[in-house]
């Protein structure tokens, strides 16, 4: 094929074909989706099962009790300018109950304030992890279907928060004679599982119990050349660096920084990858044994309570099962872990806000696209490295000396970046240090970032009061919802 090419042209179609062959390895083609299949079935309505299962389903519901919603951003303004030009920069909150994921994901202003099925920020796979109408709509729909789309696509369709069907084979005899019948239903975390040498259908049920929890608590990323379909970017691994080297190579970026340029990338929540690494992963301690711990009512009958809660809440049901040391003195030590994460996390987010606005800076003073490319690159591998340690809800547990390892390597990266941004800068004659502007509360950091919340707010309250009483009405004629989804604060 090449025969008749020059050396420049040869080398460039070897690149291209091995990027082409390193896509169609790491995820699906659009011919490779999931199918609609009808032999797939999925009750999605989670009060449909309150009178069979009762202590589950009222363990469940008791994540309603989780209302407090915590704004992340408002009590660190630093990330404002991390996600510069992203919509995490608008809102992000700390997370709560799984009785809340559909009401906040409705809520938050990253989804913005679509009035049409057409309209707005976000693409249907915004809503993949948030409920059991997913693998339902999945199966009637096959992938392409679901994917394809914005965001507003599904607002009617996805209406039941993550619950039942998300875990169970929920249609099967098994979940009938209360057996946990349990199941994968999105194709795209069966790839995933498969790429990891961990074929669902193949584990032993320990192992099948810490996958359930990664149909969401997972890295992943949206596919834009296929059908914005999600993928987890394991095929290399799933430690930092093996995902960074796979996002790399395909030349992935989620946005780019709307003040460095930098070629970014959000990690979304990788518990499950970072529990895989840590000391409970290794000795097959999983998420179940933690947050779902099997408890006796007042009678005595024994149920796996699905609160999904902190496991010094159930010392006895949890931590106690391996550890002899008090409750107080592990809660010391893990509030250590936590406090020696922060300290450090805080301390790479400041370096990474400096370079942020030095390469700012680089750029006003003429600097070019080929002088800054690998000051860029530091800068997305530093903060690719705060954002999955930071992404990770409960990492300080979860493995904390891989936790430190990550950040100690952002610092290093984020040194190098700012290191190259000094030499760019002091070659244009920049004086240094740079005026670095104030974002102490978010307000300025909003600001500064060009960002007009309350622009934002007034589109998203009109939307809450227009939009979403039309996507309830129509999931209940639908037989969808039982009850109205609760509003968000």
């Amino acid at each position: 094929m090449t025969q008749n090419l020059t050396a420049a042209e040869t080398s460039s179609v070897a690149a291209t074909d091995g990027k082409e062959m390193a896509a169609r390895h790491y995820a699906p083609t659009k011919e490779e989706l999931a199918k609609p299949n009808s032999d797939i079935k999925i009750q999605s309505v989670n009060e449909s099962f309150a009178k069979q299962y009762p202590l589950q389903y009222k363990s469940w519901k008791a994540t309603e009790n989780s209302t407090e919603v915590a704004p992340a951003v408002e009590a660190d303004p630093r990330m404002i300018v991390l996600w510069g030009g992203y919509a995490f920069a608008k809102e992000y909150n700390k997370p709560r109950g799984h009785f809340y994921a559909v009401t906040d994901v409705r809520n938050i202003l990253r989804t913005g304030a679509p009035m049409d099925a057409n309209s707005g920020p976000q693409p249907m796979a915004c809503w993949s992890c948030k409920g059991t109408d997913v693998p339902r709509l999945i199966a009637e729909w096959g992938e392409e279907g679901y994917f394809s789309g914005k965001w507003a696509k599904g607002g009617a369709e996805v209406v039941n928060s993550i619950g039942c069907a998300d875990c169970h084979d929920t249609a099967s005899q098994d979940f009938a004679a209360g057996k946990p019948a349990l199941r994968i239903a999105r194709p795209h975390v069966l790839r995933a599982l498969e790429a990891i040498d961990k074929e669902f259908d193949g584990l032993d049920r320990t192992d099948k119990r810490a996958a359930i929890c990664a149909n969401c608590h997972v890295e992943y990323y949206f596919d834009k050349n296929v059908a914005n379909n999600v993928v987890f970017p394991w095929y290399k691994g799933v430690d930092v660096d093996s995902i960074e080297k796979y996002y790399d190579e395909l030349e992935f970026k989620d946005w780019e920084h709307s003040i460095s340029k930098a070629p970014m990338l959000k990690a979304q929540h990788p518990d499950y990858e970072i529990w895989m690494q840590g000391t409970h992963g290794k000795n097959g301690v999983t998420c179940i044994d933690c947050h779902m711990p099997k408890v006796q009512d007042a009678s005595g009958k024994v149920y796996t309570d699905h609160q999904i809660g902190n496991p010094f809440d159930q010392f006895e049901s949890t931590c106690a099962k391996c550890h002899d040391q008090s409750k107080e003195t592990l809660q010391k030590v893990v509030a250590d872990h936590k406090k020696d994460i922060k300290d450090v996390m805080l301390k790479l987010e400041d370096q990474l806000v400096k370079a942020h606005f030095e390469a700012k800076a680089a750029w006003d003073a003429g600097a070019t696209k080929e002088e800054m490319q690998d000051a860029l690159q530091a800068i997305r591998h530093a903060q690719w490295r705060w954002d999955y340690s930071a992404a990770g809800h409960g990492s300080h547990m979860h493995a904390p000396d891989i936790t430190l390892k990550i950040i100690a390597s952002g610092l290093d990266r984020v040194a190098d970046a700012r290191q190259k941004l000094a030499v760019i800068l002091t070659k244009r004659g920049v004086q240094q240090p740079i005026a670095y502007p104030d974002i102490s509360t978010a307000e300025q950091a909003w600001k500064v970032m060009g960002i007009d919340i309350e622009k934002e707010r007034k589109a998203k309250a009109e939307f809450l009061n227009t939009v979403i009483p039309q996507w309830n009405k129509e999931a209940k004629e639908k037989g969808l919802i039982l009850n109205d989804i609760p509003p968000a604060k």
